[in-house]
């Protein structure tokens, strides 16, 4: 075996230290000591793999690719499929890496989860989520638990940016990552209490993950937290806590976190705060939006509202240039999305050029009629504000979804009252009745409309139209119809054998078996008093019988009744008769004395 070039030193002995500085993590000895060894056999393939994965280890992910590109036809057989897409992965060349991976001979576990990674930056996330199900299903390593946290990552990401409702993995929330995109999803589907509880139990396990790691093998121990409480203070903004919500972003700030992704957003969510006011804070903030690296580590839906909030800060701070060139990027971007055409039309509000923003929106309503509704209801505004409320309502009516609503409907009756052009409004009326009668006849909204309008025309003499309603109305039967007698409820007592009293409607004295009262003819009965003591004597002493006498507490038997039957009226005790509370008040402190109490 040759051996110039290597300073005597035989290649077994090379490959030694080789795997010597692999096993210690000195990539960089391990490096240098492969070089020696290519430059005694510059096409030897284990070589050439040894460099690539020194220089990946490394970082050099730039010189990695370039010795795999330059020996593309030795390495064919023995191809670095893994290492070539990862290296393009790291380079944020999203859609090489996924190239290579399908283009891949043999699709490995590692390939495997690199591509899910891929489709996750993507933004393909059913894909994602088929291969990430797979990996869990099929894999028995250490790595279960980074699978499971990637596939609830996917699932948050959906419910977030496509708004699908998320699944229930019947993963445990048993790690702070877990719970964090456990809460997310939650966030997603507008659950912010449950989020934030969520949130709170990621926070305490995440504290507790980093006081158990004592050997300080963390790299950033406070950038976990961070993150969850970048979540908490977008909750409480949410919930319209704002300032505690700044608060929160403020705190997370001065902490400087490194990642640049979660100060863009934080940056941007104070700015939606600030709005047009301390604008000098949002123009400090926004800067923080423009950080390098920031358009990787976002999602679309996020890197689109950061710069639509720049052209609205552009236009608050008099940039109208700034504004346009913004705006126009966005336009061209997504040419379907409202936005960006709002916010010139605004801008040119703003310069009061109101022809030029109501040409605009036309252009665009012309262009996308299925999405013009919002630009034409922008348009009727500007209408207005311009005193043409003619012109307004024509371009209301030409809202195909809308003008049969019995919001756009009031809107417009209310607008041409104000115009005296009482036919149109009779119209509008007529139209919106005919689509509920094709539509959805005998509906609430539809009923409600014939009402409005019979009215309307009673409002302007219009009394043989709206007769003409009120038979349409009397003809769908929303009359109010005659309710029936609910059948009596028998006495508890009833028995269906016994005849009942022809005569028991009648007061007692009107009743043809009355004989009146006999006087004078009561027997003495013996009473529970003292031996020989008659009901007639103990009658006679009581002075609750006598007509002078206060009204006292109700008895312990009928105490229940009254409760329940005056349930929202003041208790005797608490009420103060009018005229005398003073007396009152002596009469019932005598009372009590000689009393044994009533309640």
């Amino acid at each position: 075996m040759a051996s110039g070039g290597g300073g005597g030193v035989s290649v077994p002995a090379l490959w030694s230290e080789v795997n010597r500085y692999g096993q210690n993590g000195d990539f960089t000895r391990a490096l240098k000591t492969v070089n020696k060894i290519l430059q005694i056999n510059k096409d030897d393939v284990t070589a050439l793999h040894c460099k690539v994965v020194c220089l990946i280890q490394n970082g050099s992910f730039k010189e990695a690719l370039n010795v795999i590109n330059t020996h593309t036809k030795v390495l064919a057989n023995n191809s670095l499929s893994f290492e070539k897409a990862y290296c393009e992965y790291r380079l944020n060349r999203i859609e090489n890496a996924l190239k290579t991976i399908e283009s891949a001979n043999q699709q490995t576990d590692k390939l495997k989860e690199l591509y899910g990674q891929v489709l996750y930056r993507l933004e393909r996330y059913d894909e994602c989520l088929a291969v990430y199900r797979d990996l869990v299903r099929n894999s028995q390593d250490d790595y279960d638990e980074e699978r499971k946290t990637n596939l609830s990552a996917v699932v948050a990401a959906q419910s977030n940016w496509e708004k699908v409702v998320p699944e229930n993995l019947g993963l445990q929330e048993g790690t702070h990552e877990l719970c964090y995109n456990a809460a997310c999803a939650l966030i997603g589907q507008g659950q912010l209490s449950q989020a934030m509880k969520i949130l709170q139990k990621a926070e305490d396990l995440c504290r507790r993950s980093l006081s158990e790691d004592s050997d300080g093998t963390e790299e950033d121990p406070q950038a976990e937290l961070a993150i969850i409480h970048g979540q908490m203070a977008y909750i409480l903004q949410l919930q319209g806590c704002t300032e505690e919500a700044l608060q929160l972003y403020n705190q997370i700030i001065k902490l400087k976190p490194t990642d640049v992704g979660l100060l863009a957003v934080i940056a941007n969510n104070i700015i939606t705060i600030n709005k047009d006011q301390n604008v000098f804070d949002s123009k400090k903030k926004v800067k923080l939006t423009n950080a390098e690296g920031v358009e990787f580590k976002l999602s679309k839906k996020q890197l689109q509202a950061i710069e639509f909030n720049k052209a609205l800060l552009a236009m608050y701070t008099n940039q109208a240039e700034q504004c346009r060139k913004i705006s126009a990027s966005l336009q061209s971007q997504s040419p379907e999305h409202l936005l960006p055409i709002l916010i010139q039309a605004a801008q040119l509000c703003r310069e009061k050029q109101h022809t030029k923003a109501i040409e605009l929106l036309q252009e665009f309503s012309d262009q996308h009629p299925e999405n013009a509704a919002e630009i034409k209801l922008t348009m009727a505004q500007l209408k207005i504000s311009q005193g043409n409320i003619s012109k307004a309502c024509l371009i209301l009516r030409s809202i195909e979804e809308l003008k049969h609503k019995p919001g756009m409907v009031s809107a417009l009756v209310t607008m041409y009252s104000h115009e005296e052009d009482i036919d149109s409004a009779i119209e509008v009326f007529t139209q919106a009745i005919q689509w509920y009668q094709n539509h959805q006849p005998k509906s609430s909204a539809h009923l409600s409309l014939i009402r409005e309008a019979a009215n309307f025309k009673l409002k302007y003499g219009r009394k043989k139209e709206a007769i003409s309603d009120l038979e349409q109305l009397w003809k769908q039967g929303d009359l109010k119809k005659k309710k029936k007698k609910k059948k009596g409820k028998l006495p508890k007592n009833y028995d269906p054998k016994v005849t009942p009293d022809p005569e028991r409607w009648l007061p007692m004295r009107e009743r043809s078996y009355y004989r009146g009262r006999k006087k004078g003819k009561k027997k003495d009965q013996i009473g529970k008093g003292t031996q020989g003591a008659t009901a007639g004597a103990s009658s006679e002493l009581d002075a609750s019988k006598t007509v002078s006498s206060p009204p006292t507490s109700p008895r312990p038997g009928s105490a229940a009744t009254a409760s329940a039957s005056t349930s929202n009226i003041i208790p005797p005790r608490h009420q103060k008769p009018a005229g005398a509370p003073a007396i009152k008040k002596k009469q019932q402190q005598k009372k009590k004395k000689g009393g044994k109490g009533g309640w």
